[in-house]
């Protein structure tokens, strides 16, 4: 991906100075557990909320320091940055309304977001409560290390989806899913989280169809990085990696061939005016 030298989106707040934790020992743990379950389905929330428990203890104190890689955070508001100039031009056009920005939120060790305190293992997440998206960027060297997906394109696809989620909380669908969660059983909301999950990576193979066609900025490698991306976290890999086997009934993300799936259907959609049929049959269905 040709990302250098290119406009870097202002609505990024570095918060990396604020505290630095060390993820050894212990901490490591934390990060791959919390990982595991954040793809799985956990809710946000829940996982802040559990984080200290699984360190063994509440985290230490936020420590003054210099922000971590430069690089990467150029790197993420670049990103950001595309994200922003294609559903500027693409939003008004599919959903006949403008396209409002998210922010973005870089940080170590621990965050305190709108929905509730972040630790660095809950991974990318973006919380509806302040439409804002928050990324510690350690999580980019688990998803090589660990998942096996490596590459700056397998990076910016994990961008693009959350902003998925973001473009979801604008059309109000995220909202009308969440009302759901009351009336629902456990197994038939996991359902409509499939849904939303490939909903967002749709979304986020949209704006690599943009990026490539339009900006020309990405190769076939870049596509297999993402791909494979999506495929590393998919529900089913996940849980056969976490648990040895494999439990439908409990996915909430869809399995590593839905979401390559959507994301390359997503890929192939060129006209604006299509993405809000597409988008409602991910709903009906979980094949393109």
């Amino acid at each position: 991906m040709r990302w250098e030298g290119r406009r870097q989106s202002q609505n990024v707040e570095d918060r990396r100075s604020m505290g630095q934790q060390a993820v050894v020992g212990g901490g490591l743990l934390t990060l791959v557990i919390m990982v595991v379950m954040m793809f799985l389905g956990v809710d946000p929330m829940q996982l802040m909320k559990i984080a200290p428990e699984l360190a063994g203890g509440p985290a230490p104190a936020a420590k003054p320091g210099k922000p971590v890689n430069d690089e990467m955070g150029k790197f993420i508001k670049t990103v950001l940055a595309d994200n922003e100039d294609v559903w500027s031009r693409v939003f008004p056009k599919a959903f006949g309304k403008k396209f409002q920005p998210t922010r973005l939120v870089m940080f170590t060790g621990r965050v305190q977001s709108g929905c509730g305190i972040a630790d660095a293992g809950a991974g990318p997440f973006y919380c509806p409560m302040d439409k804002t998206v928050y990324i510690d960027p350690v999580f980019y060297e688990e998803l090589k290390r660990r998942f096996g997906a490596p590459g700056d394109f397998a990076q910016a696809y994990v961008i693009a989806h959350e902003i998925g989620h973001h473009i979801q909380k604008q059309l109000g669908i995220s909202d009308n899913v969440q009302s759901m969660q009351r009336r629902l059983s456990q197994a038939d909301y996991n359902k409509v989280s499939v849904r939303m999950e490939l909903q967002a990576d749709y979304l986020a193979g949209v704006w690599a169809r943009h990026m490539a066609q339009y900006a020309g900025i990405l190769d076939e490698e870049d596509i297999r990085e993402a791909v494979n991306a999506a495929a590393a976290i998919g529900d089913d890999k996940i849980q056969k990696q976490a648990q040895g086997y494999v439990r439908p009934e409990a996915f909430t993300h869809g399995t590593s061939e839905q979401r390559v799936r959507w994301f390359l259907y997503g890929l192939k959609t060129d006209d604006p005016a299509l993405i809000p049929v597409r988008m409602d049959e991910a709903f009906e269905r979980d094949s393109p």
